[in-house]
């Protein structure tokens, strides 16, 4: 049964590059959306965003939103319900009274190497580098002041979500991020936590750690209310009012499951990026523990399996940018949109295998591959074939190579099965090239639904709708399967694309020369 128009849904994701809101209405249609683009900052060593940029962030993203809206729903007081997003993983470390102890440390920092093996010997389960409890317990080694003073951590979609409503909760996929779930019983695995405070008992903190984490909840579960506090802080201008339901926060990967319908067994997403991240849905336990893999959990609590690399589109961005400014000693800038499109239409007249270019879009460092630092590098033979079409198909094909190189694992030690992958995020925005050349690396048909451009907030907006829309007319509650299937996705269209020969041989044979020339991109981060 299709529910009626006049309810309306706020989602706004936090994204790394960009924090991005869209309101839909009762039927899951996005009404209009708005944007605010921010950019992290290098600190000390550390990639961080200030807490002031956040909420100045927001309130632009609300304000924009309110301005794309159509005439009849710029009156934004009656949203039905709220739900917020962000970038996975982190460390968000507050005292008693609420005041952040150290700069906001994100997904992007790779200084959490000891803290993690440790960790991950200790539980038996992989803990990236990324997670919260490795930021945790790096800043343990490191003897840092401000552990013995903290009363809380959490995520950014936590932290906006705590001060909009004052509830220090977390949804579970957002959560799996932070420390590892347990998915028969929906929260923190017990014996790991117990684990954690065994490494600290004799550190003399005040706290345990299930203590200072926040609150797991499940996609359906009602997350508090927005506070006069919080909608001053995101809304300014007033017109968003106290009592509005708010879902879960959830981390972005957990929305680009929901928008892209992948939230059952076998079915797969892939974002790209800042980051890029595949996410498969298993249907058994892996068989063993990989670095390479981390094991989070769907919005409703199923495992999955998460190939995450920290670098996909920055080096192509930069590499446009300076094609931009090169066009402009002939005339006038072109418009972003057209400059992308044609230059990733070009690698589409690229060489098969790249024509002997190699390239390595490490901004930062990979984990994936064993690197705590990135250096943005593009080699190439002297007889290599330099052309445009073979340079853009090669920044393409370097920001899926780590990628496949984890995927591989999955797909192939651990045999899990997968039917398609779904695709979202800046590398799908050219009709036809990012999909045609992710299916051709991961040689696994690639799907990009219609609703894709959406993207996270989206997402959000659906749990926020799946939060309030869940229980039928008879009374049951559907399953967030089942209503995405059915109330969601059930006339969305999309293209599919199969993976061409031609292509996956010859992305095998860059791949070969991607591996091999990973020496280089070492000796470039000593030397450099």
């Amino acid at each position: 049964m299709m529910r009626s128009d006049h309810k309306t849904f706020l989602g706004i994701e936090l994204g790394s590059t960009r924090i991005k809101g869209v309101l839909i209405d009762g039927n899951h249609r996005p009404l209009g959306s708005g944007a605010f683009d921010w950019e992290n900052k290098l600190v000390d060593g550390l990639w961080t965003y200030s807490l002031e940029d956040v909420w100045k962030g927001l309130q632009g993203c609300v304000a924009s939103l309110v301005k794309n809206l159509p005439t009849d729903y710029t009156d934004i007081t009656g949203v039905s319900a709220i739900g917020v997003s962000a970038m996975m993983h982190g460390y968000l470390a507050f005292d008693k009274d609420g005041n952040l102890l150290v700069p906001f440390r994100t997904w992007r920092n790779t200084t959490t190497a000891q803290a993690a093996e440790i960790l991950t010997e200790k539980f038996g389960f992989n803990i990236p580098q990324r997670w919260s409890a490795a930021h945790l317990y790096q800043a343990v080694l490191n003897n840092e002041a401000h552990v013995r003073d903290i009363a809380f951590i959490t995520t950014l979609s936590g932290y906006v979500h705590w001060k909009l409503t004052g509830k220090k909760v977390i949804g579970i996929g957002d959560a799996s991020g932070m420390f590892p779930i347990d998915s028969a019983t929906g929260t923190y695995d017990g014996r790991m936590l117990a684990g954690f405070d065994a490494l600290t008992v004799d550190r003399g903190y005040g706290w345990k750690l299930q203590g200072i984490l926040p609150a797991v909840l499940s996609a359906g579960e009602n997350a508090g209310s927005l506070t006069g506090e919080g909608a001053a802080l995101i809304d300014p201008a007033g017109r968003l009012k106290p009592g509005i339901p708010l879902c879960p926060p959830e981390g972005d990967a957990g929305t680009g499951m929901v928008a892209t319908d992948s939230v059952a067994p076998r079915t797969g997403n892939v974002s790209a990026g800042t980051s890029v991240f595949a996410m498969v849905v298993l249907e058994k336990p892996l068989g063993r523990v990989h670095p390479e893999i981390d094991l989070v959990t769907t919005p409703d609590g199923r495992p999955v399996a998460m190939v995450h690399c920290n670098n996909c589109t920055s080096d192509i961005d930069a590499w446009a940018n300076l094609f931009a400014e090169a066009t402009e000693l002939f005339g006038p800038r072109p418009a972003k949109s057209d400059l992308y499109d044609k230059l990733y239409y070009k690698a589409l007249e690229g060489e098969s295998d790249c024509g002997g270019l190699v390239a390595y879009n490490y901004y930062s460092g990979e984990p994936v591959t064993g690197f705590d630092l990135g250096r943005p590098l593009f080699a190439r033979l002297p007889e290599s074939r330099l052309c445009l079409g073979n340079f853009m198909r090669t920044l393409i094909f370097s920001a899926l190579g780590t990628l496949k190189l984890g995927m591989d694992i999955l797909t192939g030690e651990e045999k899990v099965r997968l039917d398609c992958l779904y695709g979202h995020g800046g590398l799908f925005k050219t009709q036809g090239v990012g999909q045609k050349l992710m299916a051709a690396a991961l040689n696994v048909p690639v799907a990009v639904m219609e609703s894709a451009g959406e993207g996270g907030a989206w997402g959000i907006a659906l749990l926020a709708a799946y939060m309030m829309q869940k229980t039928e007319e008879s009374g049951t509650s559907l399953s967030l399967e089942a209503y995405l299937a059915h109330r969601v996705f059930a006339a969305v269209k999309g293209i599919r694309m199969h993976p061409e020969e031609k292509d996956v041989l010859g992305f095998r044979d860059f791949l070969k020369s991607y591996e091999a020339g990973l020496a280089m991109e070492r000796a470039a981060v000593e030397s450099l």
